[in-house]
C-alpha cells in the first residue's frame, strides 16, 4: 500500500496528490509516468509524474476525474491508500542540448508541461511557456509556470483570464516575428497538439508531443495506444507507453489517433456515471478537504 502524504484540489474536476514512494521518486524525470491501482479490485490507469520530492519520497500526481477509476481516486484523502503505484515508466523528456525552447499546454495537459518546463529552465534554457483553458476557474499550476518561464503567456477560450484565445495564437505571432525555438514541446488534447505542428510547420521548428492522452494499460499488452508514425520509409507502428510518451509530432498521424482515443468515451461516461451513483448510494460525503 502507497500511503497519500498530501492532497489539493485544483479546480473543480482536477486534484494534486503526494504518494509515498521514495523507490519511484528517486528516478523519476520529466515526461514519465507510473501505474496507479486504488484498490485490489480496481483498474490499473497510467497518471504522469508531476514532481517528486526526494527528502519526502513522495511523488506527485495531477489527474483529472473522467472516468469510474479517477471519480473513485478521488475519494481519497491525505492518510489513506492507494493499492498499487508503480514507475517509473516511458521514455523522459530530452532535455540536454537546447538553449531555448516553447512548452504549450492545455488544460489537464498543464500537469505534464510544468515539470518539463522546470527541468528546462533548471538545465539553464530560455524557456518560453504558452498554456490555454476554458475558462478562468479551471486555471492550473499558473505560480509554478511562471517561476519556471521566462516569458509567459496564459489563454482562455472566453477571455475570463488572461488572453482570449487558443494556445497556437501566439505562438503564429511569435514565430512570424522571426523569433525561433530549438524545440517546441506541446502537451494537452490530440486536437491542440495537431494545431501546434500546423502553425510551427511553415517555419521548420521541431515540434515534440506527448502522446498520454491515447495510453491506458502503460505497459503496450492492451495495444490501445498504438500509434501510427508517418516516416520516409513509410507507416511504422508504435506505442505510446513504451516507445513514448514522446513523439515527432511532424511523424504521428493525428486523423487515427484521434479516431481510436473516441472509442472509449461513451464506456468512460457510463462508468464514470455508474461509479458516483454508487457514491451517493452509500452516503458517502467527504465536505471540505482538509490538509
Amino acid at each position: 500500500m502507497y500511503l497519500i502524504h498530501a492532497r489539493k484540489d485544483l479546480n473543480p474536476s482536477m486534484t494534486e496528490m503526494d504518494i509515498v514512494a521514495p523507490l519511484v521518486a528517486k528516478k523519476a524525470k520529466p515526461g514519465q509516468f507510473i501505474i496507479l491501482r486504488v484498490d485490489e479490485e480496481g483498474e490499473r490507469i497510467p497518471l504522469t509524474i508531476a514532481g517528486a520530492d526526494l527528502e519526502k519520497g513522495t511523488v506527485k500526481i495531477i489527474f483529472q476525474v473522467v472516468g469510474a477509476t479517477t471519480e473513485k481516486l478521488n475519494h481519497l484523502h491525505a492518510g489513506d491508500s492507494v493499492q498499487d503505484f508503480v514507475g517509473p515508466l516511458g521514455k523522459p523528456t530530452e532535455i540536454e542540448g537546447k538553449k531555448k525552447v516553447c512548452i504549450i499546454g492545455g488544460g489537464a495537459g498543464c500537469a505534464i508541461a510544468m515539470p518539463v518546463a522546470e527541468a528546462f529552465h533548471k538545465n539553464g534554457a530560455e524557456v518560453t511557456s504558452i498554456v490555454g483553458f476554458r475558462n478562468k476557474d479551471l486555471v492550473i499550476l499558473e505560480e509554478e509556470f511562471r517561476s519556471f518561464s521566462d516569458r509567459f503567456i496564459m489563454m482562455t477560450d472566453d477571455g475570463s483570464y488572461g488572453k482570449q484565445g487558443n494556445v497556437t495564437m501566439p505562438l503564429k505571432e511569435i514565430l512570424e516575428s522571426g523569433e525561433r525555438f530549438d524545440e517546441i514541446v506541446a502537451i494537452g488534447p490530440l486536437v491542440m497538439m495537431r494545431f501546434v505542428v500546423l502553425a510551427a510547420k511553415p517555419f521548420n521548428v521541431p515540434v515534440t508531443v506527448s502522446m498520454n492522452p491515447i495510453m491506458i494499460d502503460g505497459t503496450g499488452m492492451c495495444g490501445c495506444c498504438r500509434l501510427t508514425l508517418i516516416k520516409e520509409e513509410g507507416r511504422v507502428m508504435k506505442f505510446a507507453c513504451v516507445d513514448g510518451p514522446d513523439f515527432n509530432g511532424y511523424e504521428v498521424d493525428f486523423d487515427e489517433a484521434m479516431s481510436r482515443s473516441r472509442q472509449y468515451y461513451e464506456f468512460e461516461r457510463k462508468a464514470h456515471e455508474h461509479t458516483c451513483n454508487l457514491f451517493k448510494k452509500a452516503g458517502s460525503d467527504y465536505g471540505e478537504y482538509e490538509p
